[in-house]
């Protein structure tokens, strides 16, 4: 399978490419620094590497070209940085109805749709909202608009992010994390979208995942 990865030289993305390639798979990698991949254990030589951000449409549009499935690792932002997920969303549905991909997976946030969740601590939701405001509306951006698209999308809603090795044990639920899980490792997320890539499975889901 030929695959465009978005959001490879970071830490979910990172993990992403070496399970990528080590399913056989072609990977286009789409990087504004492919620095970053040093001394990550890849073969790098195996990787197509384009320069460029998400947010700039046409780079987006060359690393899809091709391609037959898409995943981005795109996380959101600070605060203090410009939005980037709505607008990379919208390069690349707009990119994959040129090319004619289908499969586009993407790392998404249980965080910014917590208001709904029966489960949740009811000052979390008063407060989280408030201090996250910016980042939360980049992820509402993104999900409105692949969810409007007739793509087979999966919306990958992590809850805290840690960092740990792969366990392949963690719950998943529909729209919001599990009861009282407040954290999944990266490398969680990486294995449970390599998982849903390979098993065809989630098509226009939202699962959220926690340990």
């Amino acid at each position: 399978m030929r695959v465009a990865l978005l959001g490879g030289t970071g830490r979910i993305g990172g993990q992403l490419l070496t399970s990528m390639l080590a399913a056989g798979h072609d990977v286009t990698m789409l990087a504004r620094d492919p620095a970053g991949l040093a001394g990550r254990p890849v073969a790098t030589g195996t990787v197509t590497i384009i320069r460029g951000s998400a947010a700039d449409a046409a780079t987006v549009q060359a690393a899809i070209d091709g391609a037959d499935a898409v995943l981005s690792a795109l996380g959101p932002r600070g605060a203090k940085t410009p939005a980037l997920l709505g607008t990379a969303a919208r390069n690349v549905t707009a990119a994959m109805a040129k090319t004619g991909a289908r499969r586009l997976i993407c790392v998404s946030a249980a965080g910014p749709f917590i208001a709904g969740d029966r489960d949740m601590n009811l000052l979390v939701k008063l407060i989280l909202p408030r201090v996250l405001a910016k980042p939360f509306a980049d992820v509402r951006d993104m999900e409105t608009t692949i969810g409007g698209t007739d793509l087979d999308w999966t919306l990958v809603r992590a809850s805290r992010l840690v960092d740990g090795p792969p366990t392949g044990r963690y719950r998943v639920r529909p729209e919001y994390a599990p009861a009282c899980g407040g954290k999944i490792s990266r490398a969680d997320v990486a294995h449970f979208i390599a998982a849903a890539l390979a098993e065809g499975s989630w098509i226009r889901g939202r699962p959220a995942l926690a340990y």
